[in-house]
């Protein structure tokens, strides 16, 4: 109960607080590529359900039909603007609405989109028992997943087989020690690595499952 007020009353803040920023963002992205304003991706939120995730678009037109899932950050799909917003995780901002009608949480597994999920083995289908959030301890981890897929020959092997297996990890170390404490500290650690480029704090509660 005390997480499910803390998000409603921070997302609505968030909205409020950052809503020039929102109107500036979706000004820049029309003017740049007469798309779509928001990426219509496809993620599977909690107890498998799949829903709708609100992100700026941030790579052109139709990108999901011309390349893979895993976007490395030299990807030619993405655009001037679109480059910006990853580094500064603006994109993401639009989440505070899938926050708002119970979709997402401020903290939580990161959702994945079906192709990845289907692939989970019983004991990591716990990630979907909780709410899937726009930060996490993976997050903390693994801040730039572009920069690290950036020059791979093939960015999907790369993540399959350097990223998802501790990004995992994490996940269900968070989902078994959750608790209100925890998210506050991940999302002071997300804002200090967003807004002051720091290196996060000490995972060592995400890191003692093992």
């Amino acid at each position: 109960m005390l997480k499910h007020f803390f998000d409603i009353v921070f997302a609505l803040l968030g909205l409020i607080v950052f809503s020039p920023v929102l109107l500036m963002i979706t000004a820049l992205v029309k003017l740049e590529d007469r798309g779509p304003l928001l990426y219509p991706g496809v993620r599977v939120g909690k107890d498998g359900v799949p829903f709708k995730i609100f992100k700026f678009r941030t790579m052109v037109t139709n990108a999901d039909k011309i390349g893979g899932s895993s976007t490395a950050d030299n990807d030619p799909r993405i655009t001037k603007i679109g480059k910006i917003l990853r580094k500064y995780k603006l994109d993401e901002l639009p989440q505070l609405f899938n926050v708002l009608i119970g979709e997402m949480s401020l903290v939580g597994p990161r959702p994945d989109v079906p192709y990845y999920v289907k692939m989970f083995t019983v004991e990591e289908k716990a990630i979907l028992s909780v709410l899937p959030g726009i930060t996490d301890w993976a997050t903390l981890w693994n801040p730039d997943e572009g920069a690290i897929l950036a020059g791979s020959a093939d960015p999907d092997k790369t993540y399959l087989e350097e990223i998802r297996p501790e990004k995992i990890r994490l996940q269900l170390a968070y989902v078994r020690n959750r608790s209100f404490r925890i998210d506050l500290m991940i999302i002071f650690q997300t804002l200090a690595v967003i807004l002051f480029r720091t290196k996060p704090g000490n995972l060592a509660i995400g890191n003692k499952e093992g």
